[in-house]
């Protein structure tokens, strides 16, 4: 004892290591897992045909890892001591009985092969994704015509490793680097490094979940990883039961070549990309766009400059490819001592250019950089990511292991978001965009007035005796219905004086030569090509100026989010900040072991199947530990 004038200080000899801070999260996860089968589906699904790492199975291996991205230690060896009092019953969460040891965790991550990677890559996508969301709560964003879109950001982000640099010369061997098998040289961007791993990534935006992650060794095969990517997007949306077409890409200058933009629109989707194709700025089409006033200005909020926006309207990229909508920014360019990082400089001028297949009247040229630079980016989201769990950090020296550590992190990422989506229980975000401040000074200047007419009401008359014009009804879709059937399109109109305009309808004349109620329906005396013709007519309703003809024709753009990082940061410290407690049962009995196998089958085949070999390290017998979790909300147990 340890004498205090204020409070009474015992210590103690015995040696009783503190319960971890992320040790309740472990709990609480865990159990998710089991309660939806998931662990079962590791265990069945994940298969690797083994090097030399005793009685585990990936199962084994892949609950260290859970635990790993959880705890957030800085290394494995630190993660591995400090679960070391707690192994056991860190294990049997899992429904496992050993911790494998360290050296085992990096012959598993060495010897994962392609097939056991992608096995494992195809639960994530099945079941990270979708569980907890539905088509509601997954948020999206709603352009100027009313119609919903599901924005996704495909982008790369640079792992780099640092190498020591070692003498070369005919008299010493070849350098064996062990980071051969997983990086290359390449660019490292604003990363500290001699060789690099890329990992391309798709985020959805609006609930900040990952999609997909896929790595390659320096600059990687930015072209296969775009395939796969949207393939995992197509996939997705599928779940929800939605259309390709609801994708929105975002994706950066990486991808503004012309046969890659091809390749996206071919995969049916829309996207916004940077271009840098800078020789169309010589194009005449482009040339006369640029001889215009702007159509939009605006101005950067980091840097106060003003931007012009041009729309360059719709060119072909190459021969032989489908167009894209061409938008072009010009900013002054700074002094010619300075360099420009992004775009090209052309005289006083420095240009950027940016590629999209999106409608001009659902989404304005202020729209499109703004989904470029400001929500649809996803440089935030991977700064969050670096600073809560940091999957960039290196597990193993083989391509496979590495690449299943990232997918494992990402879908830790995921199951915060689900489950402090289950807890915290907060509305959506619901964010509008109303018509730039540019544009709507470029409105109020302009004098133009604008008639709005009523809709077309069939007139009057009709040849007489025949089916008069009355008996030909309107349909949905602007056309009209002949009492035959046949659907009479409108052929033009005419402005017949400054209140009233006139249309006109008419048949194809094959519907009418072959019309059995011909007789009834043309004037006596037709020819035998002719056609019946209809009128129409409608009415001037009101004038509109410029201001409010646009905000009739334009609505404003609806974004509807999750608040992704307060989930997730809110969801770690409550776990961090809850007493945990783990002790061992005192009528506990030792651990079993799985059923023994027949002697003549043990013989015979001189191996385990699948089913005996997961069986060695399974739980078995009665539990032998007690934890006990608090501040576990109503609201979750309940999930």
């Amino acid at each position: 004892m340890i004498p205090n004038p204020c409070i009474e200080i015992q210590t103690s000899s015995e040696h009783r290591p503190s319960v971890p801070a992320w040790f309740a999260e472990v709990v609480i996860i865990a159990r998710h897992l089991t309660n939806k089968d998931l662990l079962e589906a590791f265990a069945q699904q994940i298969r690797l045909v083994r090097g030399r790492f005793g009685r585990y199975e990936p199962i084994d291996f892949l609950a260290v890892l859970i635990g790993y991205a959880i705890s957030g230690e800085r290394t494995l060896a630190d993660f591995f001591e400090r679960v070391a009092p707690f192994e056991t019953a860190f294990m049997a969460l899992f429904g496992r009985a050993e911790l494998p040891h360290r050296s085992s965790l990096s012959r598993f991550l060495a010897d994962v092969d392609r097939p056991c990677l992608e096995a494992f890559r195809t639960l994530f996508q099945k079941y990270a994704l979708a569980d907890g969301w539905t088509e509601e709560t997954i948020g999206g964003v709603w352009d100027r015509q009313d119609r919903r879109y599901i924005v996704f950001d495909v982008d790369a982000t640079r792992e780099a490793a640092r190498q020591r640099a070692l003498p070369i010369g005919p008299e010493l061997p070849e350098a064996n680097r062990r980071l051969d098998a997983v990086c290359a040289p390449g660019y490292t961007g604003r990363k500290r490094g001699e060789v690099v791993r890329t990992r391309t990534t798709v985020l959805q935006m609006h609930t900040r979940q990952w999609a997909g992650t896929y790595g390659g060794r320096g600059n990687g095969d930015y072209r296969g990883e775009l395939t796969l990517a949207l393939q995992a997007i197509v996939a997705y949306l599928k779940h929800f039961t939605f259309d390709p077409q609801m994708a929105l890409v975002r994706l950066d200058g990486l991808y503004g070549d012309a046969a890659v933009v091809a390749q996206i629109m071919l995969a049916g989707v829309f996207f916004v990309t940077r271009g840098k194709k800078y020789h169309l700025l010589t194009h005449p089409q482009i040339q006369a766009a640029l001889a215009w006033y702007p159509a939009e200005k605006t101005i950067r909020m980091n840097t106060g400059e003003t931007v012009e926006l041009f729309d360059g309207g719709w060119l072909p990229l190459g021969e032989g490819l489908p167009c894209a909508r061409v938008i072009i920014a010009r900013h002054p360019a700074p002094p010619l001592d300075q360099q420009v990082k992004v775009g090209k400089r052309v005289g006083e001028w420095v240009y950027e250019l940016f590629f999209t297949n999106l409608d001009p009247f659902a989404f304005l040229l202020e729209d499109i950089l703004d989904l470029y630079y400001g929500r649809g980016a996803f440089e935030g989201v991977l700064a969050d990511e670096d600073v809560e769990q940091d999957p960039d950090r290196w597990c193993s020296y083989a391509e496979c292991g590495q690449e299943l550590w990232q997918i494992v992190s990402q879908w830790l990422w995921n199951l915060r978001l689900t489950l402090g989506h289950y807890m915290q229980e907060k509305p959506m975000r619901q964010m509008e965009w109303t018509l730039p401040r540019g544009l709507l000074a470029y409105l109020q200047a302009d004098e133009t007035v604008y008639q709005v007419y009523g809709s077309w009401q069939v007139a009057r008359g009709g040849p007489r005796g025949k089916f008069p014009d009355r008996s030909f009804p309107q349909q949905e879709n602007g056309t009209l219905q002949c009492p035959a059937g046949v659907t009479l399109p409108l052929l033009f109109w005419y402005q017949v004086d400054a209140v009233t305009q006139r249309a006109v309808y008419g048949a194809e004349p094959a519907d009418c030569q072959a019309c059995p109620l011909r007789s009834q329906c043309l004037r006596k005396g037709a020819p035998a090509d002719g056609v019946r013709l209809v009128h129409g007519v409608r009415h001037l309703s009101h004038v509109l100026s410029a201001v409010e003809w646009a905000l009739s024709h334009w609505r404003a753009l609806q974004w509807k989010d999750v608040a992704g990082r307060s989930l997730r940061r809110a969801w770690i410290a409550h776990w961090r900040k809850q007493y945990v407690e783990v002790f061992p049962l005192a009528q506990s009995q030792e651990r079993g072991s799985p059923p023994s196998r027949d002697d003549r089958a043990g013989r015979s085949h001189h191996r385990l199947t699948w089913q005996d070999r997961l069986a060695r390290n399974a739980w078995w017998g009665p539990p032998r530990w007690c934890v006990t979790v608090a501040g576990v909300p109503p609201s979750l147990a309940a999930s």
